[in-house]
């Protein structure tokens, strides 16, 4: 019986010193390499909304996935710089902030190692309209695009050509692949002249025609068009895609195409993620 007891107590100990050992192991795997937090509107448009709901529910898998935190949030008033120490990453995906503190505490962030991805409509300025060109810093200096000049219509999908298959964010895409149908955007300023920016993936040739119209002018027939970019001086990435195609015509506002439903396109968005949230330049 004292045999038994001792016996038992011995079990009792190793299972306790077991637990020791593997408790900050556990402990190590399970806290998130980095967090991620998400600005949006989410009012403007309903291809925008649409693309909004489905990244709320792609990032917070992914994040599982890869073991980072993910929030979202509409609260721009959140965007100073108490709430944003709590984070590694910023993404801006569908709208940027509008009010002057918010936009002061955003540059002084990426200025200091913050890192960020805007989607789509994130960049977008134009003057006069609702999102008047009126931050120099963000569309000038830090995106370099200036103010948005064109759209193609309907949203459709383009063959896009990596530019740089080094980068982290492009390293496991091919040469060339076929995007989720978007609504691409020309840009004022041709980013090929700007030595800060980096073009990471454009349409290729092979897309064009790109878009159906019905106005003809909403239907590129050639040209050169950036569609993911980063900036040399910061830990960012500009992406165009962020438009799912919308039932309008028969009022349905139905959703027809999705931006997350292309595995070779979120393979991008992911090894960029995972590149910012990495803390490397």
């Amino acid at each position: 019986m004292s045999s038994l007891l001792k016996g038992g107590r011995k079990v009792i100990l190793y299972l306790i010193l077991f637990f020791f050992i593997i408790s900050p192991v556990f402990a190590q795997k399970t806290k998130p390499k980095f967090k991620v937090i998400a600005f949006y509107t989410g009012k403007n448009d309903q291809a925008h909304i649409s693309y909004v709901h489905e990244a709320n529910k792609f990032f917070p898998q992914v994040a599982a996935q890869y073991n980072f935190a993910y929030d979202s949030t509409t609260d721009w008033t959140k965007l100073n710089a108490e709430f944003l120490s709590q984070y590694q990453v910023v993404l801006f995906l569908d709208t940027r902030p509008e009010k002057p503190e918010q936009r002061a505490v955003f540059q002084k962030y990426m200025e200091n190692g913050g890192a960020w991805i805007g989607f789509h409509f994130a960049a977008f300025a134009l003057t006069p309209s609702a999102f008047n060109q009126d931050w120099d810093w963000y569309h000038e200096k830090f995106l370099g695009s200036g103010q948005y000049a064109s759209n193609t219509w309907r949203p459709t999908s383009a063959v896009l050509r990596v530019e740089d298959k080094k980068h982290p964010a492009t390293k496991n895409l091919p040469e060339i692949f076929k995007s989720s149908p978007n609504e691409w955007y020309r840009w004022e300023h041709d980013l090929r002249k700007n030595p800060d920016i980096k073009i990471l993936l454009s349409i290729d040739s092979t897309s064009f025609p790109l878009g159906t119209g019905p106005k003809q002018h909403e239907i590129w027939q050639s040209g050169y068009y950036p569609v993911v970019w980063t900036n040399k001086n910061f830990k960012m990435l500009y992406l165009n895609m962020g438009h799912n195609d919308i039932d309008y015509e028969n009022k349905t506002n139905k959703t027809l195409s999705y931006t997350f439903a292309n595995k070779t396109q979120n393979q991008l968005i992911i090894d960029g993620l995972l590149w910012l949230g990495s803390g490397k330049k």
